[in-house]
């Protein structure tokens, strides 16, 4: 009697209907297969989700957000500001030389609005400020000569002497005497203020398109001398009163004034180039930039000095200024019509309506009572026809008949 073979491993035949599965995987081909499922709430379903993806693209896509054109955000920008307007404080009259800071008529600048003023400062020695930390002293022993405070106003001398006024005592500094808390007179210059009138003169270039535009109509017969901004009749007389930005920046302006702020003008060019240059205007907005509501840095000041001599020894004057600083910001978009983004824009339109077709399935296949149904008569599996000389049926390449699939003579599953 013959030996018996040895039969081959169980995990060898494992690893090769594994590896077959996985080489069929990679090889087969996979197309959709049409099935109508005459259910009303279902074509209901999938037609809803096609109108809502059609009027997203079309209403949101191409109408708003313009996805058909190429843009360019940023636009190359120039500011030139010029203030006019005159104002009285108690004790003299201010012009534009006066109050505006820096005169050079740039996008940032300052308008004084009140002023705290130590006349008459010369170096020397004299009491520190009470407001600075540890300058409050009783005897000499409480100061130390050579100590300089970065919050104070010079260097200690290491004597203790009385205050500019009361009964306190502080300790003595080399400085600019008298220290400013010592000896400041405070001037408000904001009585005439509002009727302050601002040019903000800007142009912008978007080089992507080659397109230039300014903010200042060209009109004949002296028109920017006697116009003021308005957004419907004026609206390329770029000429605004102080009093109106800070009210469009929703401000008190005495309160300002007294306190000093940072008020933003805000232009923004949005353009769409395939309309014709006219319709390319600029738009104005006005709001508050500093953070008004944290004590701690509310406001706005700085300080400055006037110098001069008087008997040969340099004097100054030291001035703390209140005011509104104005920051001109120019934005902008331009847009015109290009087909690279129109063209992948409807591509992903057109993709995105298969979402219905997903949902739906997804539907169907889960929910819906007959789902097995629905998900048998949807997944066919075919083979290629058998080899010549093999029966129908049958597989000619494979012995064994399990791993066998039997098809029609069309290769095709019936429904």
């Amino acid at each position: 009697m013959a030996a018996a073979e040895p039969k081959p491993p169980t995990g060898a035949a494992a690893a090769r209907r594994l590896a077959r599965s996985c080489w069929s995987a990679f090889w087969d081909y996979e197309t959709p297969k049409v099935i109508v499922v005459k259910n009303r709430r279902l074509g209901i379903v999938y037609r809803a989700v096609q109108l809502l993806i059609l009027l997203y693209f079309v209403w949101y896509v191409f109408i708003v957000q313009k996805s058909y054109q190429d843009s360019e955000t940023g636009p190359e920008s120039s500011v030139i500001t010029k203030v006019k307007g005159i104002t009285l404080s108690e004790h003299k009259v201010w012009d534009v030389e006066e109050y505006v800071k820096p005169p050079e008529g740039g996008s940032v600048f300052s308008i004084i609005t009140r002023i705290e003023v130590t006349p008459f400062q010369t170096l020397g020695t004299c009491a520190e400020s009470m407001r600075v930390s540890n300058a409050t002293c009783d005897s000499d022993e409480d100061c130390v000569a050579g100590q300089l405070d970065m919050l104070g106003n010079g260097l200690r001398t290491g004597r203790c002497v009385p205050y500019y006024h009361g009964s306190s005592k502080t300790c003595e500094v080399s400085a600019w005497c008298p220290v400013e808390d010592g000896a400041s007179v405070s001037q408000f210059l904001g009585t005439m203020a509002p009727n302050f009138t601002i040019l903000i003169k800007n142009s912008i270039h978007y080089p992507k398109f080659h397109f230039s535009k300014g903010n200042i109509e060209n009109r004949k017969g002296g028109y920017l001398k006697h116009c003021t901004f308005h957004e419907v009749s004026d609206l390329y007389c770029p000429i605004f009163k102080l009093g109106y930005i800070v009210e469009q920046a929703g401000e008190n302006f005495t309160e300002l004034a007294h306190t000093g702020g940072v008020i933003g003008v805000i232009i923004n060019w949005d353009c769409d180039l395939d309309l014709s240059a006219s319709e390319c205007n600029p738009r104005y907005s006005f709001r508050r930039l500093d953070p008004k509501h944290i004590p701690a840095s509310s406001g706005y000041n700085f300080r400055f000095a006037k110098y001069y001599k008087i008997n040969g020894s340099i004097t100054r004057t030291l001035i703390k200024a209140y005011g509104i600083r104005i920051d001109v910001i120019v934005h902008g978009q331009a847009g015109k019509f290009s087909l690279i983004p129109t063209i992948i824009n409807l591509a992903t339109a057109l993709t995105s309506i298969g979402v219905g077709s997903f949902l739906c399935d997804w539907i169907l296949l889960t929910f819906m009572n007959k789902n097995k149904v629905y998900s048998h008569k949807k997944f066919d599996k075919t083979v290629d026809a058998p080899e010549r000389g093999a029966g129908p049926g049958l597989c000619a390449s494979e012995p064994s008949q399990q791993d066998c699939v039997l098809t029609d003579a069309r290769g095709l599953a019936q429904l």
